[in-house]
């Protein structure tokens, strides 16, 4: 927020700000979405309070996609919850199934919301590292080592933000069968970016190869990433039924149901539309990723270059780089990432997000979504930065 403000304030006075930090399209949603709204403006009901778990046609439809999707078989014991956005959805989840003091494991780089989330319901977040060499993967040994009496849950978010990558088959097979191994263990599953890869293979998820953890996973989507709509705040949770419940009792007592007109819309809309929405923006981020790939290789930083190839993002390690010599000399195990990106900004004009609050020191998140010729020049701007000793 900082440097955010930081970037505004340079931009007023004149200069050339590229703002890499964007976590959304800068498009509109599908005219067929847009059309839905327009005609929903002219009913009653969608100015009334919603039911709490959501329109009824609308949790049926979002179960209904996501077993076609995901290529699931009986999902009777399931059921939707449908929240203002994902984060409400992920929040009030850790609500329903944490008692003070639970842990919760998280896997780095994560969304910086996860462990603010667990603590405010007095869980104890516990993280496992990953790094650029494995993609940003966590290793599955490490995650089963950090599994104690204590360990409620663990979060996963693939496609992931900010690496911009998705965990591989084998990954998530292999993740199938730890979780096997620990049979009290909730799964939270962060989707939100599923539609959005855009190198194959696409992303796969361990309860497609070991459908009995559907008991405890409790999986999350949402239309802000996939409809470009962030702005409209819906998300969805679809988890077996006492969770739901559980979690309906929340939202009850805090938000009580989302918005009557943009649900009823989604109920008229073709969820089938989604992926020819997607594809010329999915086309984009390709191409922006092959520029980062070529950028940084042309000056020899291919090591801190590794394959992104899913949501809009890449995570950049400072410390493979000659600029992060200046800041290590001093304190060689300090973090500098905000103090790096904020070098960055004054000096080129470039915005980047900090990795500290990912869970992932002396990094930072960029955005693939800015027009390919502004991104050009960034990425120009970028690596002269990072070379400079």
């Amino acid at each position: 927020m900082q440097l955010n403000e930081k970037a505004t304030q340079l931009a007023e006075e004149g200069h050339v700000i590229y703002n890499l930090s964007a976590g959304q399209l800068p498009i509109k949603p599908p005219q067929e979405f847009i059309e839905k709204l327009q005609q929903q403006l002219n009913f009653l009901k969608s100015y009334q309070y919603s039911p709490v778990a959501g329109v009824t046609e609308l949790r049926k439809k979002v179960l209904s996609h996501h077993k076609a999707e995901r290529n699931l078989g009986d999902l009777s014991e399931l059921d939707v919850l449908i929240s203002n956005g994902s984060k409400q959805s992920i929040y009030i989840a850790l609500g329903a199934v944490l008692d003070p003091g639970d842990e919760v494991v998280l896997l780095a780089p994560y969304w910086v919301s996860y462990p603010q989330m667990v603590k405010f319901w007095a869980g104890v977040p516990v993280s496992v590292k990953s790094n650029v060499f494995d993609a940003y993967s966590p290793s599955l040994e490490d995650i089963g080592r950090l599994f104690t009496p204590r360990t409620k849950a663990i979060i996963i978010n693939s496609p992931n933000n900010p690496s911009g990558t998705h965990y591989t088959e084998e990954w998530m097979k292999g993740f199938a069968a730890l979780m096997k191994e620990h049979p009290d263990i909730w799964i939270l599953s962060d989707e939100v970016y599923s539609d959005l890869s855009y190198f194959d293979p696409k992303p796969s998820y361990f309860y497609q190869y070991d459908t009995e953890l559907l008991n405890r996973t409790i999986a999350f989507g949402a239309i802000s990433k996939c409809l470009a709509a962030t702005g409209l705040r819906i998300g969805w949770t679809i988890a077996p039924k006492n969770a739901i419940t559980a979690m309906g009792k929340i939202q009850s007592q805090t938000t009580s149901g989302a918005s009557a007109l943009i649900q009823r819309a989604l109920v008229d809309f073709d969820f089938n539309l989604i992926d020819k929405f997607l594809s010329p923006a999915k086309a984009h981020l390709r191409r922006s990723a092959n520029v980062v790939r070529s950028k940084l290789r042309e000056s020899d930083l291919h090591n801190v270059w590794y394959q992104s190839h899913s949501a809009f993002y890449f995570m950049l390690d400072f410390s493979r780089t000659p600029v992060f010599l200046r800041y290590s000399a001093a304190d060689p195990q300090g973090d500098f990432s905000k103090e790096i990106c904020q070098e960055l900004l004054e000096k080129e004009g470039v915005a980047l997000v900090p990795g500290t609050d990912f869970g992932q020191p002396n990094s930072a998140r960029l955005s693939l979504t800015m027009e390919e010729v502004p991104f050009n020049e960034a990425m120009t701007r970028l690596v002269k930065f990072l070379l400079d000793k």
